[in-house]
């Protein structure tokens, strides 16, 4: 019993120890991405882009459609999402295979801000996270979202949903139809698997689920679906 404990003090130090590197290198990735510059004018420089466009030009349908399949508690966690997280790991683990992320919506944003050329995932996680903490502390749920689809990629070459919505749809976001929206709102998680240029089974497949989403968050009545799909 004695050398159990010894042993259970042993792994727990280790794992203090691991977590702390982990944190440290993710913090020292952080503050190496903002060194020859600021979070807020990495934004102000994407704000100043003509492709930029702000929510209030996009259908609230799209927005809707993009926190349902992204990351529906959005507008009630903070930079991370623990429930996320955790059911994650538990269908990852179930299922023997990498199936589902935990990221939020936030932390895509950090991610294509400033780590998007980042190959060391288990520290860019965590860089992810210290970015995800000060987007959350300086701009307000509406702009991170608002940050999100003006830099998400979406397949083709199209960063943003004004290049994506001019690229396959030849309309601008303002013009999404509620078809349009929930098929846009799809591609972002695998633009090279549900890109319509790619494979448009694929995509309808993808659209079902972001309609499916939405039924089940309270962003669309089955009705309103049915009308979409027909």
């Amino acid at each position: 019993m004695k050398y159990i404990k010894i042993g259970l003090v042993f792994l727990l130090i280790a794992i203090i120890i691991v977590v702390t590197v982990f944190l440290l290198n993710g913090k020292k990735m952080y503050d190496d991405a903002l060194k020859d510059t600021s979070l807020s004018d990495i934004i102000n420089d994407i704000r100043a882009d003509e492709t930029y466009v702000k929510t209030e030009n996009l259908p609230q349908d799209y927005l809707d459609a993009v926190v349902a399949v992204e990351d529906h508690r959005f507008k009630e966690h903070g930079a991370i999402d623990l429930i996320a997280i955790a059911r994650a790991i538990w269908i990852n683990v179930s299922n023997f295979e990498l199936r589902e992320g935990g990221s939020t919506i936030t932390q895509q944003v950090a991610k294509n801000l400033l780590f998007e050329e980042e190959t060391d995932g288990a520290t860019r996680k965590i860089a992810e996270i210290f970015a995800a903490i000060d987007l959350e502390k300086n701009y307000s749920k509406e702009e991170i979202l608002e940050l999100y689809v003006n830099t998400i990629y979406f397949g083709d070459g199209y960063y943003g949903i004004k290049e994506a919505c001019n690229g396959y749809l030849d309309i601008e976001p303002s013009e999404m139809t509620l078809y349009d929206a929930t098929m846009m709102a799809g591609i972002p998680n695998a633009p090279s698997v549900y890109a319509p240029t790619a494979n448009p089974e694929l995509t309808s497949k993808r659209q079902k689920k972001v309609i499916s989403d939405m039924i089940e968050y309270g962003y669309l009545s089955e009705e309103e679906a049915k009308e979409i799909e027909n």
